[in-house]
């Protein structure tokens, strides 16, 4: 039925725009129906597909907008996350209005979205939209059209588009936004698609238009070439970001309004806060749950049951900027501008245990880090192997495992609440290798800072992602819990760090079992 009634409601619409009535009839449809077309809107859909809608600045769940007015199609590719609706108070009659007014210059379109939100896909469109403008079309007043900021049939340069595609690595860039299921080649129809040439690391368009690929990781590369668009999918996650990114302005430099489309999950970066905070951006939040149809309906029940509430949920599931506790000892954007995806070779490798006292599902976890030295004296974070309600026996053999797996040196083992029962649970399962047992003197925020300043002085990165323990992190209070409770995992890190970079290595007295 819903498709049906959508169906009709775009054959109206389509009619009426090759009629040039578009106004006129969007001036007849009622609230409801308007609300209705504003909530069908995709983000990737076509010109032939979907016709535009208006869809309201000031009713987005963005973080910054433009303030003037824009015309119909500016405003409906600045707010065209699904479920968007009518501003507050819009009435029919406002649209027209809107139409015709002057266009609000923007130079970012920036889509934080949630995991599977469809943000790729838009980000594809719109290059496509870019790719097969017309370059020898002419207008006086040129406005974008439906589906995209730029419009899919615009005049804004004289020549065909020249636009980069920069990803982490070129890896990225190939496997999702050239080849990926929301990939550029997978969105063009036979006749349109672009050929594909990866030696030469570049798209060629039937029309001429060119898309060169470059990588975050070589900022450098983007030094010579310049281009009239940008394309910058997962710049959350770029190392070097801002370097990428400057290369990047300095290189957006043909055409009468070179623009830029970032696509990515937010993270609390420096860099990600000073582009939206940006007055010639526009950005537009999308969650998990707007693309839903496109999705497994068991994944996202499983992940609103995981996450729903969690940090880690609203970044990861509803597109949103995670912001730091006010206390915390750590800051987000200290572990993320330090991730690493690959650890160099390590000279020392130990496994941090921070036991509980009991073993019910209530207790908390025990804590297991592990974490290795660096030959460039950098410490580097290689595994969160936490376990929770388990039996003494369990995390054990966890422990142990981890020490296998990572080939450790040795153990540190708080001993405050077992004593030497942990050494003794330990010894049940291996005897004869090092463990150095730590005992804590001192409160758990004061044993923290000093390893939170070696976070903020870049001398800790972490090896990939550990969503759980970099949330306790970041809200670790000044009381030493973590909304109440023990900060397990954070205790693992602070003994595990501390043994690799504060501790005289010479003094611990180590035990062989």
């Amino acid at each position: 039925m819903r498709k049906t009634y959508a169906a009709k409601l775009r054959n109206v619409l389509n009619a009426s725009i090759a009629s040039g009535r578009l106004s006129e009839v969007l001036n007849e449809l009622s609230a409801d129906e308007l609300a209705f077309i504003a909530h069908d809107w995709e983000l990737w859909a076509r010109d032939d597909q979907l016709a535009p809608v208006l869809m309201g600045a000031s009713d987005s769940r963005s973080a910054s907008r433009p303030e003037a007015p824009v015309s119909l199609g500016e405003h409906i590719a600045t707010s065209s996350a699904p479920g968007g609706r009518l501003p507050a108070g819009g009435s029919p009659g406002a649209i027209k209005e809107l139409s015709e007014a002057p266009i609000k210059q923007w130079r970012v379109w920036m889509l934080l979205g949630g995991r599977g939100s469809g943000k790729t896909r838009a980000g594809a469109e719109w290059v496509r939209s870019l790719a097969l403008s017309d370059p020898t079309e002419e207008s006086t007043n040129p406005r974008p059209a439906a589906g995209s900021p730029q419009g899919s049939r615009r005049a804004q340069t004289e020549e065909p588009a020249r636009i980069a595609l920069v990803g982490k690595t070129l890896g990225d860039v190939r496997n999702v936004m050239i080849e990926g299921q929301s990939g550029l080649l997978a969105i063009h129809p036979t006749h349109e698609r672009p050929e594909f040439e990866p030696s030469k690391r570049r798209l060629t368009w039937p029309n001429g238009a060119i898309a060169e690929l470059f990588s975050a990781d070589e900022a450098e590369a983007l030094r010579g070439p310049q281009f009239t668009a940008a394309w910058c999918d997962e710049l959350a996650k770029w190392r070097g970001a801002e370097r990428a990114w400057d290369m990047l302005q300095f290189a957006l430099r043909l055409g009468k309004a070179p623009r830029v489309c970032v696509t990515t999950t937010p993270r609390a970066t420096k860099l990600l806060k000073q582009i939206i905070a940006d007055e010639a951006t526009v950005t537009v939040n999308l969650a998990t749950a707007d693309n839903a149809t496109n999705l497994a309906p068991t994944f996202l029940a499983e992940m609103t049951r995981r996450y729903a509430g969690s940090a880690i949920g609203r970044q990861e599931l509803l597109g949103e900027i995670v912001e730091d506790a006010s206390d915390g000892l750590w800051r987000r954007h200290w572990i993320e501008e330090a991730r690493v995806e690959n650890a160099p070779e390590m000279q020392r490798i130990v496994v941090a245990l921070d036991p509980p006292v009991t073993a019910t599902a209530s207790s908390d976890a025990c804590g297991i880090v592990v974490a290795g030295l660096g030959v460039d004296k950098r410490a580097y974070v290689l595994a969160d192997r936490t376990v929770q309600g388990r039996t003494p026996e369990l995390w054990a053999r966890a422990a142990l495992g981890a020490y296998d797996d990572f080939e450790a040196d040795r153990m540190v083992a708080e001993v405050n609440q077992g004593g030497d029962l942990v050494i003794s649970v330990l010894q049940q399962f291996r005897e004869n290798f090092p463990v150095v047992k730590v005992r804590a003197t001192r409160g758990k925020w004061v044993r923290a800072e000093p390893v939170a300043a070696l976070y903020a002085e870049g001398r800790v990165a972490h090896v990939g992602r550990f969503d759980a323990l970099e949330d306790q992190m970041c809200v670790f209070g000044s009381d030493g819990t973590v909304k109440g409770r023990s900060p397990d995992r954070a205790d693992a890190l602070v003994w595990a760090i501390t043994d690799l970079l504060l501790s005289d290595t010479a003094k611990p007295s180590v035990r062989m079992l």
